[in-house]
């Protein structure tokens, strides 16, 4: 018997599908070329993703430069899986915007108060599967 690993690249609705049902990743930003990475709380709000933050270096970076990545990645049993969004960001700045937002119910992971909103506008959006098992 001999290890089997496949990999699959994801179609853009397979990838779309999986950011959907996770809520967790990483939000990766560079500034005067030093990079930076963040653990994130998200949601897919129509073609993009929606996160809360509040003041502070995450907030900082991303005003100074909005090209940003988010990756997600999770693993069951044999499976992997990987998603790679790139994009820009932008703070939600208007009152209307962040009532609409403010009804999605997006959660931080743990409690605390995180008031502004960044939506994520995407440019590129990639995903594979990783496959490990035994062949017969």
């Amino acid at each position: 018997m001999s290890d089997d690993f496949r990999i699959e690249d994801m179609t853009e609705q397979e990838c779309w599908a999986t950011l959907d049902r996770e809520r967790f990743g990483r939000l990766a930003v560079a500034v005067h070329g030093e990079p930076d990475i963040f653990p994130v709380n998200f949601i897919v709000d129509g073609n993009g993703l929606l996160m809360r933050t509040a003041a502070g270096t995450k907030l900082t970076e991303l005003v100074i430069n909005a090209a940003v990545a988010v990756e997600c990645d999770g693993r069951e049993g044999d499976q992997a899986w990987s998603v790679i969004l790139k994009g820009s960001a932008r703070m939600v700045d208007s009152f209307s915007e962040t009532y609409a937002d403010d009804e999605k119910h997006l959660e931080t992971w743990l409690p605390s108060d995180k008031p502004i909103y960044v939506e994520i506008t995407p440019r590129e959006l990639s995903g594979r599967r990783f496959f490990r098992g035994s062949a017969v």
